[in-house]
């Protein structure tokens, strides 16, 4: 066990009646970069803290950094590193300024406080603003700085709760370079995220629905294995006019816009397609190719969640 950062064993958190996370059991390497996914509301955030040690589970078992989730939250938190989608950060003191109060929270000794201090302005790239306010930097630079503080005491595991929430493309990629370096150096980062993108840098990922795991794997795997329908790509002219011919089509699936093209899920490929090429056609639609591909994370995402309502709607029905 020595080589998992984190295990879960039946994880479950309820408030009352209502069931956050449930059952939910995985494990983490050392030195991965996990990402966990799912809607808003599906229960990552509750499942962050619980392993954080900021929320009891209400059953199931767990370890973070070897320390137990249920009797040992307060060592949890002294060997993680935490940063969540609000950046908590005090706006009315400078960069430094913020990282020395980050040094005495996580009781860095004197002799090693600018050595660290020093190392997460470079790691940042704060150098230019080190002297500036924190209220007045963007923010791609505060979340930076936020990230900055969480592994200023050098934890081996850090979780990181929809960190780039709210801040644009460029600096979500920027962002990013910081987690590979930090995951270079042999740091567990456990990140939740609802951008498919971003799902797409991890080395593995779980997907998390109404509390529940429902696919855990590599981003390949998620897109070759756990997907039972195919996906066909439309390239035709007003698209947008497109999705209402093809979705009418008998068994056709669920049609999503990708750009100017457009994905359809269908059973067979082999089938979809010529039905596609025909009723566009008679509708007076140009086709400028129609193919199948492999699944984006998005096609897996929307066919899962919908495969696993079909599955549960009956029992959601018979509880009203």
């Amino acid at each position: 066990m020595s080589d998992l950062a984190v295990t879960l064993r039946n994880l479950e958190k309820r408030f009352g009646d209502f069931v956050a996370v449930n059952r939910v059991s995985l494990d983490v390497k050392r030195g991965e970069i996990f990402g966990f996914l799912g809607p808003n509301g599906a229960g990552k955030s509750t499942t962050i803290r619980m392993l954080c040690g900021i929320l009891q589970p209400t059953a199931g078992s767990g370890t973070v950094a070897g320390f137990d989730i249920v009797r040992q939250p307060e060592e949890i938190k002294k060997n993680i590193g935490y940063m969540s989608q609000k950046f908590s950060l005090y706006e009315d003191l400078t960069v430094e300024e913020n990282i020395d109060f980050y040094s005495g929270i996580y009781r860095i000794p004197d002799a090693k406080k600018k050595e660290r201090k020093e190392w997460v302005i470079r790691m940042a790239g704060l150098t230019e603003h080190r002297t500036s306010k924190t209220a007045i930097l963007s923010g791609g630079w505060k979340q930076r700085l936020a990230l900055g503080c969480a592994v200023l005491h050098e934890p081996p595991i850090i979780f990181l709760d929809e960190p780039t929430s709210g801040v644009d493309p460029v600096s979500r990629r920027n962002f990013w370079d910081l987690i590979y370096h930090l995951a270079g150096g042999g740091v567990t980062v456990f990140v939740t995220t609802h951008y498919m993108d971003e799902a797409e840098y991890c080395d593995r990922l779980a997907l998390i629905y109404r509390g529940e795991l429902i696919a855990l794997g590599t981003p390949a795997e998620l897109k070759t294995r756990f997907m039972e329908e195919e996906i066909v790509e439309v390239r035709c002219s007003q698209p947008q006019d497109a999705m209402e011919t093809i979705e009418a089509i008998p068994g056709m699936g669920h049609t999503a816009l990708f750009g100017r093209t457009l994905h359809v899920v269908a059973q067979r490929a082999d089938e979809a397609i010529p039905a596609i090429q025909e009723s566009l056609a008679a509708g007076g639609f140009t086709v400028d190719g129609i193919e199948r591909i492999v699944p984006s994370l998005e096609d897996v995402f929307v066919s899962l969640i919908e495969a696993r309502d079909r599955e549960t709607a009956p029992q959601r029905e018979f509880r009203r």
